[in-house]
């Protein structure tokens, strides 16, 4: 068994309007396809899904308590910027009213990147990290 790529991660929501908004409004991530009855809404970001479950729905429920302070669903999540441009990205976000970290040289599957981290509407971590160095042990 060879595990090639990650295929996808679910984020469970309280508020789903609010993070819909954000992973596609603002991210630009496109809805590829939605399952109401679950409560399950699949946004691609390139080759992976990011998944969104809200916290009543049938699959939700099963997740115990709410994303909140001390009930954390994820630290964070990593989304690759192939052009990354620091500045572009301050300036998108700042329009939205969002924060984000100072760019730091980060290791990722790629290598060592430059990345930028801000935070969801719940409070969930994100990274956008451009290419890396190329720098991969094991790859």
């Amino acid at each position: 068994m060879l595990i090639s790529q990650l295929d996808h991660f679910v984020l469970r929501v309280s508020d789903r309007a609010a993070m819909l908004h954000f992973y596609r409004d603002i991210l630009g991530l496109a809805v590829a396809h939605e399952q109401p009855d679950l409560g399950l809404t699949h946004l691609r970001a390139g080759n992976v899904f990011i998944d969104l479950i809200t916290v009543d729905g049938v699959l939700g429920r099963e997740g115990g308590a709410a994303p909140g302070p001390e009930a954390r669903n994820l630290d964070h999540l990593c989304l690759r910027v192939d052009d990354f441009d620091p500045e572009q990205i301050r300036a998108h976000f700042a329009a939205h009213g969002i924060a984000v970290s100072e760019v730091l040289q980060r290791y990722g599957s790629t290598g060592t990147g430059p990345s930028i981290y801000l935070k969801d509407p719940e409070g969930n971590g994100v990274e956008l990290k451009g290419p890396g160095n190329g720098k991969v042990p094991g790859a």
